[in-house]
């Protein structure tokens, strides 16, 4: 069987995949656009649309008070775990993370109109090891609707992912996770901020060391995306897989998607369960 790495030359465009590790290496991130057919992002929006209708907001100025965040897409519908496993993204987690890397987190989120720029962040902030440091996370990101320069597109910092700074103007804060009123301006906006601008379908991938937030909405329709978040096999992840995926729907998953959410051993024994591989406890709790 093909490994992931062999599996993306469909979307590299005729370059090898070390030229473009070298680009990512270079920038902190990557666009890849129309990955993904529109009858999959159709079948992708039917499948959120359940958990969409809650409107569900968020609970402050980071979630985005505007903003519907649904979480543990593991276990909401197989479509989402085949995006985790999608070759394109995860063989650039692979190749920065080791193949024992983790899912970490994997939500959807749609930004409604009048929705603000997030705070300035970096997704692997919560291991606290200097900067600058080689990223222990990746994270992608799936534009479900096209992301523009109106509707609050992703904001980047092109090669920040190799500053050594821990905080930039308008980086995040702890009073920003329990603030609920809208910012009055934008304190973070800088004129080296690079919007990922892509058509529905597409993927950008980004270090877990690079400075991004989600940019302000500010047309007059939601804009959706869904983000599969990858950590080392080492470090802690942002959602606890084991619980948000419970063990009859993970027997379900395909294989690599098990691995990902904790079905799976870091070298050399990191994960194990009362002694024996966290799989073969699975597959003894399912027969």
């Amino acid at each position: 069987m093909p490994t992931t790495m062999e599996q993306t030359s469909p979307w590299l465009k005729g370059r090898t995949f070390g030229s473009w590790r070298e680009e990512f290496n270079r920038r902190g991130y990557l666009i890849f656009e129309k990955v993904l057919s529109a009858d999959r992002v159709m079948a992708i929006r039917a499948a959120l649309a359940p958990f969409l209708e809650q409107d569900l907001t968020g609970r402050n100025d980071f979630e985005g008070l505007k903003t519907n965040r649904v979480y543990a897409l593991m276990a909401k519908s197989p479509l989402f775990a085949d995006l985790a496993i999608h070759p394109l993204a995860l063989a650039f987690a692979e190749a920065e993370l080791g193949n024992s890397c983790l899912l970490s987190a994997l939500l959807a989120i749609n930004l409604h109109p009048g929705e603000t720029v997030q705070p300035w962040h970096f997704d692997d902030s919560g291991i606290r090891a200097p900067r600058p440091r080689p990223a222990l996370g990746i994270s992608a990101f799936w534009a479900i609707d096209d992301t523009t320069e109106l509707n609050g597109s992703t904001e980047v910092i092109p090669g920040s992912h190799l500053w050594g700074e821990e905080t930039v103007e308008g980086a995040v804060k702890p009073a920003d996770f329990a603030n609920r009123n809208e910012p009055n301006a934008d304190s973070g906006s800088r004129p080296d901020a690079v919007k990922l601008v892509m058509p529905s379908g597409s993927l950008a991938i980004t270090k877990g060391t690079l400075w991004h937030r989600g940019g302000a909405n500010r047309s007059d329709r939601p804009r959706l995306i869904i983000t599969p978040q990858y950590c080392a096999g080492w470090v802690r992840q942002l959602e606890n897989m084991c619980l948000a995926v419970p063990a009859e729907l993970a027997g379900k998953l395909p294989e690599r998607a098990r691995e990902l959410i904790g079905y799976s051993i870091h070298p050399p024994f990191m994960g194990f369960v009362d002694g024996v591989h966290p799989k073969r406890l699975l597959r003894s709790q399912l027969m």
